[in-house]
């Protein structure tokens, strides 16, 4: 047999071993020798060399999978173990009724085991299967999806959310938050298509002022109600009706409801299309009609869902401009445009009617705007009546006027000789009167038969005919001035605005002091008489005067007129002034503080009495007009005002009393003693005397121009006496007093008694002869006077000022025995003069 017939019996045994084939007849039926053994071992040798090496390679190539599979067969084939123990113990134990209780336990173990493991694998296919469900119905949301299927969208979505919640597993996983993502990445996309879809059914060209809603589009599957269900699915209904309100305003409502264009476009509806066009009027009538045709394109062409949550955002942002912009600048300010009002009224509601029959809501502020029209109307007319009282007082007291003062009161004779002496002026055209002060001739015999008195001084009272057998008053009349110094009692104007107990002071009216009856222990001859002062005011109370008779007329209009629009505000307009004098009250100091003259607290002092006289002449003759109904008579109530204007007028003329006392008492070293320093220099001193005076006759000119008579008499009056009092109380206070301080002190004391000449009665030219009046204003005028004398008098003339003189009347035992021991050595003659003035407390009784 050749070599080739070996290797073909080598081959043919490799091909048996590999792959089960058997050679040809030709081969099989050869006689095998020893010789081709050998060959056909190499062959096999190399084809197992071949093998091996294939082997190797599929080894390392699937070596991952096959120890996985591995890992898998043994655990299988250990689980397969472990049943099978557990079948054949089971089995046995069955077999065998001996077995223990704990046996039996651990049996009962494996089989919840079992269970459990049974249960989580049915648990693992449940799973499985319902991500599986998830992942197709996201597919088919993909798919219509692309098809612009929206809505199926949209439910399919729903129902995939819903699988994705009821899958056993927690959203950890893996696979879980793939899906979730898969689900809202689909979300967006369908949402792209659904904003596409959107724009195509509503559009807004804000730059050509049209809106267009269509219900269908033939290339959109949608229609605008099914639209409704996706902006529901994607809670956006409320977002989406605010973008569309925002950009329809922006494009047609905001044009036309801003009156502050040049030009106003009108609105016109055209099929689907809302625009604006043209030229609209400013009237209300043609704003309400515009209006009314956007909300009804809305109510048409929206779903009711949407006009819903539509009217939610336009009605907060529409409603507050109509009635700023358009109502509030059309409410009359006063009676005479009510019946253009009336027609207002009439429209809006006519508008609120519409809205409500187009099942709209939002829009209360404006139907309370049209049934509250009287209260509306009542605001206005407030806001205006306080606002010109503001504007008033902001432009200033303007230029001085001069008004009168007329009274009438019972004096005595004592007084009404006072009163000619310092120059009382009569009132009206009595000539009897006039003829009474003025005449020099005497008549021989008085009105009452009294003799006439030779007595010059008593002349101008004998001509008015008191004497000894006129009838006595049992009552003296007080005068009105005497009034201003009772505060109200029930202030609750003033304490709203802040007034305290603080304000009061001793400084009350002036005329309180002067016009005064005096009371005695016996009846006083009286007569009435009728006296006029004149004093300045500015140009504040007049237009307050005004303002509160206009608002009186107006609510005694009302009040005649039930059938009016605004008859219900009568009551408010009455109760108006109240809140005018207290805005005149509360902001007026500010303004009379800004007077370049510095004299605002008296001119305030002046208008608030000015203005409570005149609002007590119209109350009073209120109540007597026949024209007005008994009710609107009832209506004014006016007392509390008056009597919170007289105390607010005292309170101003206290302030400035006070602050000038202030600044007086600075100019005269404040709270220490000027004189405490040394004599011999008293320049300082005079300069702060001087100073002082100086600052009084500079308020006294200045008061001359605002004051009445009586009331600058106070006062000045009033500002010597702090002066006064000053060096008095610095004297009492000095260690000792020598003699040339003593004549350094009556020096200023000289200087400040000039002030007397501020105080002469008209007509007289000096101090010398004529009748002062300043002690009756100063209360430590005479002090001052005799504190002079007694400095520049010995002991005899100390003792016969306290004996003979006026000086027990003014100064007490103690203040003399000071001064007397300030000014002399002690020894028996002043001790002596002491004991004597002890002895005599009260001379003069």
């Amino acid at each position: 047999m050749t070599a080739s017939e070996s290797a073909a019996v080598g081959q043919a045994l490799v091909d048996f071993a590999l792959y089960g084939g058997f050679p040809e007849d030709e081969l099989s039926s050869r006689h095998v020798r020893k010789e081709d053994f050998g060959p056909a071992l190499e062959a096999l040798a190399v084809a197992k060399s071949k093998l091996e090496s294939e082997v190797r390679t599929i080894n390392e190539e699937t070596a991952p999978d096959v120890q996985s599979w591995v890992a898998n067969a043994k655990t299988l084939e250990d689980d397969i173990n472990r049943s099978r123990s557990l079948a054949h113990e089971i089995v046995r134990r069955s077999e065998a009724p001996e077995a223990s209780g704990q046996t039996i336990r651990e049996a009962e173990d494996t089989v919840d085991f079992l269970n459990r493991e049974a249960n989580y694998n049915q648990q693992v296919l449940g799973a499985l299967t319902s991500i599986r469900h998830v992942n197709e119905l996201l597919d088919q949301v993909e798919q219509a999806r692309d098809d612009r299927r929206i809505l199926e969208s949209l439910h399919l979505l729903e129902k995939s959310w819903t699988a994705l919640d009821q899958i056993p597993a927690t959203k950890s996983r893996r696979i879980m938050r793939l899906l979730d993502m898969r689900a809202f990445e689909l979300k967006s996309a369908v949402h792209d298509v659904f904003d596409h879809v959107w724009s195509s059914l509503v559009r807004v060209d804000i730059e050509k002022g049209e809106l267009a809603i269509h219900e269908t589009r033939e290339e959109e599957q949608m229609s605008l109600s099914e639209a409704v269900i996706g902006l529901q699915a994607y809670k956006e209904v409320d977002q989406r009706m605010a973008l569309l309100w925002h950009s329809v305003d922006a494009a047609i409502v905001g044009p036309r409801t801003n009156p502050e264009n040049k030009t106003l476009p009108a609105i016109k509806t055209e099929n689907h299309t809302l625009s604006i066009a043209g030229q609209a009027d400013r009237s209300l009538p043609s704003l309400f009609s515009d209006l009314e045709q956007v909300m009804g394109y809305f109510s048409k062409r929206l779903p009711e869902e949407l006009v819903r949550s539509l009217s939610n955002v336009m009605m907060p942002d529409l409603v507050p401009r109509i009635i700023n912009l358009w109502l509030d600048p059309v409410i009359p300010v006063s009676l005479k445009d009510m019946e253009e009002f009336q027609e207002v009224i009439s429209v809006v509601k006519t508008f609120c009617n519409a809205l409500r029959k187009l099942d709209y809501s939002g829009f209360d502020e404006l139907q309370d705007w049209v049934d509250g029209a009287p209260r509306v109307w009542l605001a206005k007319y407030r806001e205006t009546a306080l606002d010109s009282i503001r504007s008033q007082l902001a432009q200033g007291l303007g230029g001085a006027k001069q008004v009168e003062r007329v009274e009438t009161q019972q004096v005595s004779r004592s007084e009404g000789k006072e009163l000619v002496s310092n120059g009382a002026a009569l009132a009206g055209d009595d000539d009897d009167w006039g003829t009474a002060w003025g005449n020099d001739e005497q008549p021989d015999e008085d009105p009452s038969g009294s003799p006439a008195r030779g007595n010059t001084e008593e002349d101008g009272a004998d001509a008015w005919g008191w004497g000894e057998e006129d009838v006595m008053e049992e009552n003296p009349k007080e005068s009105t001035e005497a009034l201003m110094i009772e505060p109200a009692e029930d202030d609750d104007a003033a304490a709203a605005w802040g007034w305290g107990d603080d304000d009061v002071t001793d400084d009350v009216h002036p005329e309180a002091t002067s016009a005064k009856p005096t009371t005695s222990s016996h009846k006083p001859q009286t007569r009435e008489m009728t006296l006029k002062e004149t004093y300045n005011i500015s140009s504040m109370p007049d237009p307050v005067l005004k303002r509160v008779s206009a608002i009186l007329e107006d609510g005694a209009s009302l009040v005649g007129s039930e059938r009016h629009p605004v008859a219900a505000a009568a009551a408010g307009l009455f109760s108006l002034p109240t809140l005018i004098l207290a805005m005149f009250r509360a902001v007026s100091p500010y303004y009379y503080a800004l007077d370049p003259g510095g004299s605002g607290n008296m001119f305030l002092y002046n208008d608030a009495t000015y203005l409570s006289e005149r609002l007590s002449d119209l109350a009073t003759d209120w109540k007597s007009r026949p024209d007005l109904a008994p009710r609107a008579v009832n209506m004014l109530r006016l007392d509390n005002d008056i009597k919170t204007l007289q105390s607010f007028a005292a309170r101003a003329y206290a302030t400035e009393m006070t602050t000038q006392r202030t600044v007086l008492r600075d100019l005269l070293g404040g709270t220490q003693n000027m004189l405490q320093q040394d004599f011999s220099d008293m320049t300082a001193v005079e300069a702060q005397v001087d100073s002082a005076t100086t600052h009084v006759r500079s308020l006294a000119n200045i008061w001359s121009q605002i004051l009445s008579r009586s009331a600058w008499c106070q006062a000045v009056g009033g500002l010597a006496d702090t002066v006064a009092s000053k060096l008095v109380s610095d004297v009492m206070d000095m260690a000792g007093i020598g003699q040339d301080e003593a004549y350094t002190i009556a020096s200023l004391i000289s200087t400040i008694t000039s002030l007397d000449n501020l105080f002469l009665p008209p007509g007289a030219e000096n101090t010398e002869d004529a009748i002062l009046t300043t002690a009756k204003y100063a209360a430590n005028w005479l002090r001052l006077k005799l504190l002079s004398e007694v400095l520049q008098s010995n002991l005899n003339e100390v003792k016969y000022l306290w004996c003979e003189g006026d000086l027990s009347l003014h100064y007490t035992v103690e203040e003399v025995v000071d001064l007397i021991g300030l000014s002399f050595v002690d020894n028996a003659r002043t001790r002596e003069v002491v004991g004597t003035i002890r002895g005599m407390p009260r001379p003069r009784e």
